[in-house]
């Protein structure tokens, strides 16, 4: 194999024969370096023996390399082989531990926030709608149109979420000094929501520090006992006495909409959450056999008895559901090409977005004023009817199993299974008792049919 001298003069002038598909020339001052060019191109290459065979190498075109910058690569190449490596496996190695990095710095530089989504979006099937929403809100961007309650947000435009700021830093920095940074002024202004901020947020981590793309950039104590740092959560107590009773139902029932004052009503009357209540549909209520099907937290569903006087309410507002509107609304609705259709929601809205009920804290705040009676929260119309069902003596198990509260004992959770009789024996006889505080006849119920009494006023 003839060598020459590389110049720059050599280099350039060298070309591939119009007879061949490629044509070499090797230089005599450095072993193995050679230039190698075809019909469209012109490379430096290196060639060797590694364990008695040949092996060759592209170093790369004229355009990047001199030829006192290619002689250099070829002594390094020529050093790798001398050793017993082969410059190819190193070069993949070197490749290999490059892309680690990369990927690792990118990593580090990754907002929290991704890592966020990537884990409601892994457990959401294992949690609750309620439980996802609260994932959610914590890490809202902010900056929307409110639509209602703006009496204690003037400028008409939501908040970023609590967690918000923590999430928009990398993971790594997501520190303990971080942390405390964030509780200090959040504790002060809404104490409750930083409570389950911070319990979230220590959950979070524990789940990214079982993932390997995640272990090495957290900081597993950045929430660690940082939770005695926060006022102790206040017991909350808001509860219907006895004698508040008529009071409230005076005031409640002069509610014009009717279905805020049924709703409402329902809620003390059946110790349902507000959503559940809410997202009752007329497929979920069957007036032939007196029961309601509620999807909730714990078991996913469960059915209740329609007691008489709540059926009686649900019988007006499907009364009002399936009556049709207007002559003019019913031109405007063929006008926009739409057909007017009952609701499928018990407690429908026709503001709401979604068709149900919402919001019905302004007319429960006013009939409450009117009423001189003290703040009383929607939650405590809940716990107004357990705590209420203990003057029927009503064994605490079918309280729960009502109100959709997990079983509290061996007994509850595994040898317990009551008929919906048993029930409405005891929900009918709860309710009575609570008109009958109220100054209400309760409605009878004779051969499946309702009959409705006269109400007293």
């Amino acid at each position: 194999m003839a060598k020459i001298n590389f110049t720059a003069g050599r280099v350039n002038d060298f070309k591939c024969p119009p007879d061949k598909q490629q044509a070499f020339i090797w230089d005599s001052v450095t072993e193995g370096l050679g230039l190698r060019s075809t019909a469209g191109s012109k490379n430096y290459i290196f060639q060797g023996k590694l364990a008695g065979q040949a092996i060759r190498i592209k170093i790369g075109g004229l355009d990047r390399y001199t030829i006192d910058d290619a002689r250099k690569e070829a002594r390094r190449l020529k050093t790798q082989i001398d050793e017993g490596r082969d410059p190819r496996t190193v070069k993949a190695e070197n490749i290999a531990v490059e892309v680690a990095k990369r990927e690792q710095a990118k990593h580090k530089q990754a907002l929290a926030l991704d890592a966020w989504n990537e884990y409601i979006k892994a457990r959401t099937p294992k949690w609750s709608q309620r439980h996802k929403a609260d994932h959610e809100s914590m890490a809202r961007l902010g900056g929307e149109k409110v639509t209602r309650g703006r009496r204690n947000n003037p400028e008409g435009i939501t908040e970023a979420g609590i967690l918000r700021h923590l999430l928009t830093l990398p993971l790594s920095a997501i520190t303990r000094d971080a942390v405390a940074a964030w509780l200090e002024p959040e504790a002060i202004k809404r104490p409750t929501r930083t409570r389950l901020a911070i319990s979230l947020l220590s959950t979070f981590l524990t789940w990214c520090s079982d993932r390997p793309q995640y272990r090495d950039q957290i900081n597993l104590d950045a929430c660690k006992r940082m939770k005695q740092d926060l006022p102790k959560a206040q017991t909350k107590d808001d509860c219907l006495q006895r004698e508040q009773l008529q009071s409230w139902f005076e005031n409640v029932r002069k509610i014009e909409n009717p279905t805020q004052c049924a709703y409402l009503q329902c809620l003390l009357l059946t110790g349902a959450r507000r959503n559940e209540l809410s997202g009752i549909r007329w497929d979920d209520v069957d007036f032939r056999w007196l029961s309601i099907v509620i999807r909730d937290k714990v078991e996913g569903e469960r059915t209740i008895p329609l007691t008489p006087y709540v059926a009686s309410l649900m019988l007006e507002l499907r009364r009002l559901n399936n009556t049709p509107p207007n002559v003019l609304k019913l031109r405007r609705l063929e006008a926009q090409g739409e057909e007017w259709k009952p609701s499928p929601w018990v407690f429908s809205s026709t503001n709401a977005k979604d068709g149900r009920i919402q919001e019905p804290r302004i007319a429960h705040n006013k009939a409450l004023t009117a009423a001189g009676l003290p703040n009383l929260s929607i939650h405590g119309l809940r716990r107004s009817f357990g705590t209420l069902c203990e003057w029927v003596e009503m064994p605490a198990g079918i309280s729960a199993q009502i109100m959709g509260h997990k079983p509290s004992a061996i007994a509850e959770k595994h040898y317990r299974r009551r008929p919906l009789d048993l029930l409405r024996v005891w929900h009918t006889k709860i309710e009575g008792w609570i008109l009958e505080q109220a100054g209400i006849e309760q409605p009878s119920i004779e051969a499946g049919k309702l009959k409705l009494a006269a109400r007293k006023a």
